[in-house]
């Protein structure tokens, strides 16, 4: 039975952390009676509180790897303590979480991927070029390399790599000389630091307006907290963890995180992996999602204009099918 929505169908959230793309989160999963959603990317709680207000049996798990999320989320949702249940944990490890729960299977998954405003405006998690602060950059404090540390430990071949790859970074190897140069005279070990020496070498763009250390920035914070590759088990992983009709939904933010999110959906709509000459199916891979968002939800001008951080979003959604 689906859940009963409260009479007003959609609440917007109070103004903290600004969740993006609310309403088609809320619209985009079964919300059936009793259904169990993962938050995989909890952070304040701004999309648990959602889906938890607007019905009134689904219960939530949340996951963050940010000790500071939990905390906040759970003064956030103490009103829905009943139906929430929070973990400090990475959603990589979304199999052996589940089974600590005891939670067999699940009816969603929501990923709202990437760096949180609260991260980014705290300059002590040194994720902001913007404000000076340790060169950090760990979601998860506990973890012991931090960007700083990058920057000594990687061989300039692999810092250029990182740089490039993660950052789409064109002047990779300038920057990496720049910050080689730096380091004979000291330790590059604050954000002021390392935006100082990339803004001497890189001059904003006039096309895109994107400070010069953006793209590095990026690069680094990936490379870190290894999101990419987190990205690919979690997908992986919750292919068999998700109930007949269970929902993935996911955002994402720049190029790389869409494009992994994309190809997935597309490789699992497709099933069988065959060349098309072979005339009968050897490979035995099945289908086991369908697409739902052929082209990807956008945040719309009206809420870019309340929130400019929403600019980029990029909502897919795709549903657990058995054949």
């Amino acid at each position: 039975m689906r859940a009963v929505l409260n009479k007003v169908l959609f609440f917007k959230m109070p103004k903290q952390h600004e969740s993006v793309l609310e309403r088609e989160v809320i619209q985009n999963f079964n919300l059936l009676g009793g259904s169990l959603i993962v938050d995989g990317t909890l952070g304040d709680g701004g999309h648990a509180e959602l889906l938890l207000k607007n019905t009134t049996s689904v219960r939530v798990l949340g996951i963050d790897r940010d000790m500071r999320a939990i905390e906040r989320a759970e003064k956030r949702l103490a009103p829905f303590r009943d139906r929430i249940t929070l973990i400090h944990g990475n959603f990589s490890d979304i199999k052996a979480i589940l089974k600590k729960a005891n939670v067999m299977n699940v009816d969603g998954l929501l990923l709202d991927l990437g760096v949180s405003s609260p991260q980014l405006d705290s300059p002590d998690r040194g994720f902001s070029f913007m404000r000076n602060g340790p060169l950090d950059m760990r979601m998860d404090s506990s973890q012991k390399i931090t960007a700083a540390d990058l920057l000594v430990a990687l061989p300039d071949e692999e810092l250029v790599s990182v740089l490039k790859g993660y950052g789409e970074e064109r002047f990779s190897k300038r920057i990496v000389r720049a910050i080689r140069q730096a380091q004979k005279q000291s330790a590059v070990k604050t954000t002021l630091q390392l935006s100082n020496i990339i803004s001497s070498v890189i001059h904003a763009s006039r096309q895109t307006k994107i400070h010069p250390a953006t793209r590095t920035f990026q690069a680094l914070r990936i490379a870190v907290n290894n999101e990419l590759e987190q990205i690919k088990t979690v997908l992986d992983d919750a292919i068999g963890l998700l109930d007949s009709s269970a929902r993935i939904v996911a955002i994402s933010f720049h190029s790389l995180e869409d494009r992994i999110v994309k190809t997935f959906f597309r490789k699992e709509e497709k099933g069988c992996t065959c060349p098309p000459k072979i005339p009968i199916c050897i490979c035995a891979n099945k289908q086991t999602l369908k697409i739902l968002t052929r082209r990807p939800l956008c945040s719309s001008e009206e809420e870019i204009a309340l929130n400019p951080r929403s600019v980029s979003a990029k909502l897919r959604v795709a549903e657990r099918v058995y054949v």
